[in-house]
Parts: C-alpha cells; sequence; structure tokens
C-alpha cells in the first residue's frame, strides 16, 4: 500500500494560483495512473484530473479545463496540480488517489483507486 500526503492547500483570493502537490511513499507511483479529486462542502467527491503512468495523457473535468494543469515527477515519487484563475467554486478539500492501472479512461470513478491521500484545503474567497 501506498501512502500519499497532499499539500498546498490554503486560503486565496479569487483568480489567485495555487500548487499543490501528492507524495507517495512506501511504493513508487510511477507505474500508475494518478488522480486529483475535490470534495465541497456538502457535495459528493468528484474527480478533477487524471494524470497516467508517464504523463503522456491527461484529463480535466469541463470546469477546470484551460485553468488547472497536472503534472507529475515520478522520479520524486509526486504529483503536482497547478491551480491557476481559481474562483469560489474550486473551494474544496483536494485529494489525490493512486491506481493500479496505467491509464483508463474511465479515470473519474472513485472505484479505479486503491490509496488516497487525508486531503488538503483549498478556499477561494471573493
Amino acid at each position: 500500500q501506498v501512502q500519499l500526503v497532499e499539500s498546498g492547500g490554503g486560503l486565496v483570493q479569487v483568480g489567485d494560483s495555487l500548487k499543490l502537490s501528492c507524495a507517495a511513499s512506501g511504493g513508487t507511483i510511477g507505474n500508475w495512473m494518478m488522480t486529483w479529486f475535490r470534495q465541497a462542502p456538502g457535495k459528493n467527491r468528484e474527480a478533477v484530473s487524471a494524470i497516467s503512468w508517464d504523463g503522456g495523457i491527461t484529463r480535466y473535468i469541463d470546469s477546470v479545463h484551460g485553468r488547472f494543469t497536472i503534472s507529475r515527477d515520478n522520479a520524486k515519487n509526486t504529483i503536482y496540480l497547478q491551480m491557476n484563475s481559481l474562483k469560489p467554486e474550486d473551494t474544496a478539500v483536494y485529494y489525490c488517489a493512486a491506481s493500479r492501472t496505467q491509464y483508463s479512461g474511465t479515470w473519474y470513478y472513485e472505484r479505479n483507486y486503491r490509496d488516497w491521500g487525508p486531503g488538503t484545503q483549498v478556499t477561494v474567497s471573493s
């Protein structure tokens, strides 16, 4: 089992940027698709962005496309989420999750993921 820890969250203003990190330990994530999820208050958790094992494929939900960028550094066993032009609706707890597949077209399903981090809070104030 891989342990995941997110960092980089915080309180920002509308239009600001944040870069989240997800560091893995206890095993390598270099062979697996990784995904960022988020859960806003009173809402279900939703997938935000995924990256294939080698970074060659990235996916985003429509609401963040063009504003968020997912990346990974397998040498550091870490993935990132650069979030620009933040909006109040981006306020949520952000989680990273590790699959056991190199990539899946159904990346947005939670059932694809075995390991989860505890999350990091992102709050966008207007």
